[in-house]
């Protein structure tokens, strides 16, 4: 196989050629590494490579598996970290001067049950200052680019995970999300990324951003492979106060049961009334719930509370939050934080104890009301953006509505997947969320696996010119 043949496996595709001894660990951590020698200077998706202790890991990863120690489907797939997960003696940033030589002494637990199933870390990925707004132009390292479109947003704040991930230059990324950092990537990229139900995988190790709204999961360019990483890194962590003791079932055993008389619910006023998207997103979520009907399911347009509803609590705990996370450093360096995440601490010191109570308590209303609902259906279909990736250019300065249909689900904790359901005319990833019920992962990735297979999306993958050149974003 041609190198990039190489790096554009799936990890299903890459793992099984690995443990049939046809792809050798290192062959692949060469490829992978070349390609991000020659590619990654046009995204800026990564902020460390670690290609000596890659190709390290990958002798050691061919040396077991010749032993026939082979530890499964992740043994040897290389794959990257969003750099405010900690990684042992590698400096993790969080994109911010403040951390700059910030060296962990532990590996997050996330990382470290990756290392147990035989993963190799390609290295640290670029994201939003301390995964908050963005991006921003006024920090230490360039932000990411969408490799669609070089001259676009890859999302955020889990950019890096997101342009990586969709250039090849690695098999999957972990990410994190709290108010849709996982899944406006995976929309922006065309990927497949999945917030897990709260409490899912453990942030032990991962820097907050909001306690009570944080959540980790995989990026990856299929469905399967984002069961196969979920599997990985899923499971109760008594480290983590907000980790579930609930065990983690086989993420890919139903992946291949059909859909056929399940029930999707169509949350479509998020996206035609509460704030309209464009045409091009209205279209194709038309077409992704007429592709469900016709696999067999039930599909019924139903309505959820007005977006607001969920989404001013939301705001209001996750800045009341993300100042306490941040008080002691910002009172004492809060020149040194960009622009914009200043603007976004500062705003939660004027929060009061009681708004923050009062929106604790709508919070759980709303949790209720959903709960309510969703017995009645299999999974919720909804749309995970408004548009399609917006260019780099301004957006420092572009004002933001507030009006997320992806936080949504980061005030209820349900599991909700990303998934590129279509293309804009321009040739930019769009997509959708399919929602399920708490703790049933194995559902939404049966209907995502399913609406994957019947659709032709994860044929088209982005084309990096090497001598084109970009326009760079301004200030």
């Amino acid at each position: 196989m041609a190198t990039d043949d190489r790096c554009l496996l799936t990890i299903a595709e890459a793992g099984r050629l690995i443990k049939s001894k046809a792809l050798s660990p290192i062959e692949l951590i060469e490829a992978i590494l070349a390609r991000i020698e020659a590619l990654d200077p046009l995204i800026n998706s990564f902020v460390a490579v670690l290609s000596d202790q890659a190709l390290a890991a990958a002798r050691v990863a061919e040396k077991e598996i010749a032993a026939g120690r082979y530890l499964g489907p992740l043994h040897g797939i290389p794959y990257g970290l969003k750099d405010i997960i900690d990684t042992k003696d590698i400096a993790t940033t969080s994109c911010s001067r403040l951390h700059a030589g910030r060296i962990p002494t532990d590996d997050a637990t996330c990382v470290a049950r990756l290392k147990e199933s035989g993963a190799i870390l390609l290295g640290k990925l670029s994201c939003q200052e301390f995964a908050s707004n963005g991006p921003c132009f006024d920090l230490p390292w360039p932000p990411a680019r969408n490799p669609w479109n070089t001259n676009h947003s890859p999302g955020g704040s889990s950019s890096g995970s997101g342009a990586a991930v969709a250039a090849g230059l690695a098999m999957a990324a972990l990410g994190t999300d709290t108010g849709g950092s996982i899944r406006n990537p995976s929309s922006f990229c065309g990927l497949a990324g999945i917030k897990p139900t709260y409490g899912r995988v453990s942030r032990k190790g991962v820097i907050a951003n909001s306690w009570t709204l944080d959540h980790v999961g995989p990026m990856t360019w299929t469905v399967e492979d984002c069961a196969l990483m979920l599997q990985a890194i899923a499971g109760y962590d008594p480290d983590d106060p907000g980790s579930a003791d609930k065990p983690a079932p086989d993420f890919t055993s139903g992946l291949e049961g059909g859909i056929k008389g399940l029930k999707v619910g169509l949350v479509r006023h998020f996206y035609e009334e509460d704030l309209p998207a464009n045409d091009e997103v209205i279209g194709a979520m038309s077409a992704a719930a007429q592709v469900f009907s016709d696999l067999g399911a039930r599909v019924e347009e139903m309505r959820l509370p007005p977006m607001v509803d969920y989404l001013d609590p939301r705001h209001i705990i996750g800045a009341a939050e993300m100042y306490a996370v941040h008080e002691q450093e910002f009172r004492e360096h809060g020149a040194n934080y960009g622009e914009m995440i200043r603007l976004r601490i500062a705003s939660g010191a004027l929060i009061s104890a009681a708004d923050y109570i009062q929106a604790q308590r709508k919070r759980l209303i709303m949790i209720k009301k959903t709960e309510k609902v969703l017995a009645n259906f299999d999974v919720l279909l909804t749309a995970n953006h408004y548009g399609p990736a917006g260019p780099l250019a301004g957006a420092l300065k572009k004002a933001q509505t507030g009006l997320s249909i992806t936080g949504v689900f980061n005030v209820t904790g349900h599991p909700a997947l990303a998934l590129c359901n279509g293309f804009s005319k321009s040739g930019l990833p769009l997509s959708m969320q399919i929602v399920g019920r708490y703790f049933d992962e194995p559902t939404v990735f049966r209907v995502g696996q399913a609406y994957e297979r019947a659709t032709p999306w994860r044929g088209q993958r982005p084309t990096l010119d090497r001598n084109s050149t970009i326009t760079r974003a301004a200030n």
